[in-house]
């Protein structure tokens, strides 16, 4: 997949294409719906498939305040776009410049200029150009006007109750620790990324050592507790490498707290011990954690004993649980 920071990066010639617009905050399965739609589109047309995103949530700058976490970060977000099938991602800087963009601008300059559209995917919330003064139905004008269709794909909703499939409820999820939930709504299991970085060595003396996560790490990190995942080991990356060389994946029992039997960990760091493995060497490596479901939450245990009961338990159960669940 091609990726572009910008629409003069575009090569001039480029298209037609059909075009997915949005946040994309996750790449859950609402989005994916109007990605589908774009590919379906595209195949019936010989056209490519674009997504055209974002760098950062449009609140970060606008409302600040009130911006929520979000559930991917931007590569990570590059990433589930390649593997959801588009041709190519525009990911846009959200900056004054662009917000202060009137809606015409905006089509006129990425959508029709910059990528040739014949087609415009948005879903049903899409708003954009200056203070939001965009939503559908202006996009649908300039189509007419410009020469663009334009296909609002209806929202992804649960059949029990209706509600909406959204990066808000993906979050409401994780900050529950209920992972196995918002895995279904994501279409894949949740995941945080970062290198591997030197930390306390305590669970390497209690038996069970653990590669410990940068706190700079990529992804929407769950409420503590000790889950079932995975562990996959990118390898060490070189300078300006563009792709992971290495993809190793591992069984793993994953911690995410400040170990409050000891309380000698100042912020919350997830770390994860590989199933049956003491001479991993893992440091400066890139791993992604993906978790598959929530064991326990965080307690305090009153002595040594006690807490290397519980995790050859953390251990047993992650094992079982990986067995009957998989990926």
């Amino acid at each position: 997949m091609t990726v572009w920071r910008h629409p003069d990066q575009v090569p001039e010639g480029y298209g037609p294409s059909v075009v997915a617009i949005g946040k994309f905050d996750g790449v859950h399965s609402g989005h994916r719906a109007v990605i589908d739609r774009a590919r379906v589109d595209a195949a019936a047309t010989g056209a490519r498939v674009v997504a055209v995103t974002f760098d950062r949530n449009p609140l970060a700058l606008l409302r600040p305040e009130i911006c929520p976490d979000s559930v991917v970060s931007a590569s990570q977000k590059v990433r589930l776009l390649a593997g959801a099938g588009v041709d190519a991602t525009l990911v846009l800087t959200f900056d004054e410049q662009l917000a202060a963009r009137d809606p015409r601008e905006f089509v006129e300059h990425v959508l029709v200029d910059a990528l040739a559209v014949r087609t415009v995917l948005v879903g049903q919330d899409f708003r954009f150009g200056r203070e939001g003064a965009g939503d559908p139905e202006t996009l649908r004008a300039l189509g007419a006007e410009l020469g663009f269709e334009v296909h609002v794909v209806e929202d992804v909703c649960a059949v029990d109750d209706g509600r909406r499939v959204s990066s808000t409820w993906i979050r409401d999820l994780l900050a529950e620790g209920d992972v196995s939930t918002a895995a279904r709504l994501l279409g894949r299991s949740h995941a945080v990324r970062g290198e591997v970085v030197h930390g306390h060595k305590r669970g390497r003396e209690l038996g069970y050592p653990t590669a410990n996560l940068a706190p700079d790490g990529e992804g929407l990190v769950p409420a503590e507790g000790v889950y079932a995942g995975w562990l996959v080991d990118e390898g060490e990356r070189g300078e300006g490498a563009a792709e992971p060389h290495a993809r190793t994946r591992y069984p793993a029992a994953i911690s995410i707290g400040t170990n409050p039997t000891f309380d000698d960990v100042l912020v919350r760091q997830v770390e994860a011990y590989v199933l049956d493995e003491t001479d991993l060497d893992l440091y400066g490596h890139t791993v992604e954690i993906r978790f598959v479901e929530r064991l326990r939450g965080m307690v305090a245990f009153t002595g040594i004993e006690p807490l290397m009961a519980q995790m050859a338990d953390d251990v047993e159960r992650t094992r079982q649980t990986l067995l009957t669940r998989g990926a």
